[in-house]
């Protein structure tokens, strides 16, 4: 039975956050979460950045370090990393065999994502990680990933406004939301939030008598090198945004040193340096053009990413798909301008936004936009967009991590075909 097939007889439409399910099963699984230490990272945006930093830099120190994220791009398996190796199909297969046939029927069956948490528990136990780092899927209370109660480091990387039909319809319910992660007496870092929620995070901070660290982003010193705490490193992820993401990584890192972890400041800098990070602000080439793709699907990504394009002093061929759920309006006010233009195209697999949809509305937010066009994919969208590219024009795919993917995805099997892409 396939990895797919094994996860999709668990999928069920809409979320059903809470931690009861969760519990009952790491339980028949002999909790496997009580056994492993872990930095446990919340937040909007830059989740998946500060993981990738701070599994390399400790993966870079000589530990096993296990690393849990989500979405994937293109498989299930890229959720679950040792030293940033994902984990074998084989493997993974395996333990949802043996999650499968714990649970009991008889209760509320967990969802999928409940699954999939539970694999990556089981797995690190297994493979005796040293520390795990764990990504929260969506707000953080009831998020599944939220049953340790002694976090080595817990850190929230940003807040905007996102699933607010899940966890509320005010940023401030939204932070008290996030703020669900927090454990008595457990550090705290903490990134670029809203000023009207800093209040929202400091009551849970000061009712858990939590110590809490509120970072500055790193200061760019030239084109490639940065400084934080008198630590200078260059950084492989792009973005000013990456000056916030890697600022929270050392901090929590510079708490597990206090803590007695070994990590020196070479092991810092290399780790960082060696970070990478699919799918976010990235150049990818499709037939000998440059691509630049990024998920950018909620306004504050893409406002991130709308001012990384401002960079490039170029006009932008967008090729966007967004899922039904998301705020579409909100995501083109900030991506497009006079003079883009724009291809719309479905997101597979999903529940997607029509192309023609958001034609429609892309033309009332921006009708100085040179083209509006509707694509049947993102692959005859990409055929015309570079036919139609000169020297003063920049490709940009965005507004879904899942369209990221599935473009990823088909690169990767023409790879494999050997086809020249």
């Amino acid at each position: 039975m396939s990895i797919t097939s094994l996860l999709q007889s668990f999928q069920r439409f809409g979320v059903h956050l809470g931690l009861d399910r969760i519990k009952t099963l790491l339980a028949q699984l002999d909790n496997p979460h009580q056994h492993i230490p872990i930095i446990h990272v919340g937040g909007t945006n830059g989740k998946g950045s500060v993981c990738a930093y701070l599994s390399s830099i400790l993966t870079e120190a000589g530990y096993r370090v296990g690393r849990y994220t989500s979405p994937h791009l293109i498989d299930w398996t890229e959720r679950i990393c040792i030293n940033n190796q994902p984990i074998a199909e084989s493997e993974l297969e395996t333990i949802l065999i043996k999650i499968k046939n714990s649970i009991n029927t008889t209760q509320d069956i967990p969802t999928q994502f409940e699954i999939i948490t539970a694999a990556a528990w089981v797995y690190f136990y297994q493979q005796k990680v040293d520390i795990a780092v764990i990504e929260v899927g969506l707000g953080g209370r009831l998020d599944a990933t939220n049953v340790c109660h002694r976090p080595l480091a817990t850190v929230i990387t940003s807040l905007s406004r996102e699933h607010w039909q899940q966890l509320g319809p005010t940023i401030t319910d939204i932070a008290g939301e996030k703020a669900g992660i927090f454990k008595s007496g457990c550090t705290v870092i903490m990134g670029q939030v809203p000023d009207e929620v800093k209040p929202v995070f400091q009551s849970h901070i000061d009712a858990l008598n939590s110590p809490c660290t509120w970072i500055e982003p790193a200061t760019l010193i030239d084109e490639n090198l940065v400084v934080y705490e008198n630590i200078k490193y260059s950084l492989p992820l792009l973005g000013k945004m990456q000056l916030n993401n890697s600022a929270l990584a050392i901090e929590a890192i510079k708490i597990l040193q206090q803590q007695g972890w070994n990590i020196t400041k070479k092991h810092i800098q290399q780790g960082i340096k060696k970070t990478q990070w699919l799918g976010r602000i990235q150049w990818i080439k499709w037939h000998n053009h440059s691509i630049l793709i990024d998920g950018a699907h909620n306004p504050a990504a893409a406002k991130m990413l709308r001012n990384y394009v401002d960079t490039l002093d170029k006009s932008v061929i967008w090729i966007m798909g967004m899922l039904s759920t998301k705020e579409h309006d909100k995501v083109f006010q900030e991506l497009l301008r006079a003079k883009d233009s724009l291809y719309l195209v479905p997101v597979p697999d999903h529940s997607t936004a029509k192309p023609d949809y958001l034609a429609i509305l892309a033309k009332q937010i921006c009708p100085q936009l040179t083209r509006i066009k509707p694509e049947k994919n993102i692959f005859s969208a990409l055929e015309k967009a570079t036919n139609e590219q000169n020297s003063q024009q920049v490709i940009v795919i965005a507004g879904s991590l899942y369209l990221i993917g599935h473009f990823l995805g088909n690169l990767r099997s023409d790879s494999s075909k050997g086809h020249n892409n």
